[in-house]
């Protein structure tokens, strides 16, 4: 299914008023119809470094790289508002989307997005103390008495121009090509902790080590010990780079498509 588009429009004048240069210089309407391989023991790799990775590595560098993704989020949020996308804090219980093709038909169909606050689901592990995270700081946006966090600005936009721009799910293929398609609207600096915020804690999620077997195979329907998704854990919020290797790599698992 195509993008909408105005949303399409967008976000690719968006990309075009960006002085910093890109890694690729993709049109975004490219990326419709993408086509991904999965190489699963990639995603192993990225599982793995994630997991031994430092649950706080932040310096000067990081600093620079987070406090570029906070600003780079909050104009495509920007964006989105002035297009006349409306986000509401969602107040419900549990999800406020039973799945992403309902989150990409309500956005649609209504320019409304309902946000599942930073506050209800981002963070340690339960029972583990909440600790320091850049994202989590007050973005100065304030929506029905809510502050918004950093974080909460970055789950608008990559709700919306990772998976409702070209309907991506939320599964492992959708997660790959929502991750790439967003990584075009941002600039190089802040690739590699985007891809710490994004496919570093999916790869984590879906092929992680605590979901393989003594062999190191990832426990399938019926095995013993595994897990459903609805049944898992998610990834501890870290904050560290991925270096720009695992990165490169990532790209060459996608076809952009050729267009006439």
């Amino acid at each position: 299914m195509s993008a909408e588009p105005d949303l399409l429009r967008v976000a690719q004048e968006y990309v075009d008023r960006q002085p910093s240069p890109r890694r690729r210089d993709v049109p975004l309407v490219r990326l419709d119809g993408l086509a991904v391989h999965l190489d699963e023991d990639y995603c192993r790799e990225v599982a793995d470094y994630f997991h031994q990775a430092p649950l706080l590595a932040y310096d000067d560098t990081l600093r620079a790289r987070y406090d570029r993704l906070k600003q780079e989020n909050r104009a495509q949020y920007q964006a989105l508002c002035d297009a006349g996308v409306e986000v509401v804090p969602w107040r419900g219980p549990g999800q406020p989307y039973r799945d992403s093709a309902e989150l990409v038909r309500e956005v649609r169909r209504t320019r409304r997005l309902r946000l599942y606050l930073t506050r209800n689901g981002h963070g340690p592990r339960p029972g583990a103390e909440a600790g320091f995270h850049p994202l989590r700081e007050p973005s100065g946006v304030v929506l029905d008495g809510v502050e918004l966090t950093h974080n909460d600005l970055f789950r608008v936009v990559h709700d919306i121009f990772g998976h409702v721009m070209f309907h991506n799910s939320f599964g492992p293929r959708g997660e790959f090509k929502a991750t790439y398609c967003h990584l075009h609207m941002y600039s190089d600096e802040v690739h590699p902790v985007l891809f710490t915020e994004h496919l570093g804690q999916f790869c984590w999620f879906f092929f992680g080590p605590h979901l393989r077997g003594p062999d190191g195979r990832l426990r399938q329907p019926g095995d013993p010990g595994y897990l459903p998704p609805p049944d898992r854990p998610y990834a501890e919020q870290k904050v560290f780079p991925f270096v720009r290797t695992y990165i490169d790599r990532f790209s060459d698992a996608f076809q952009i498509r050729e267009r006439e």
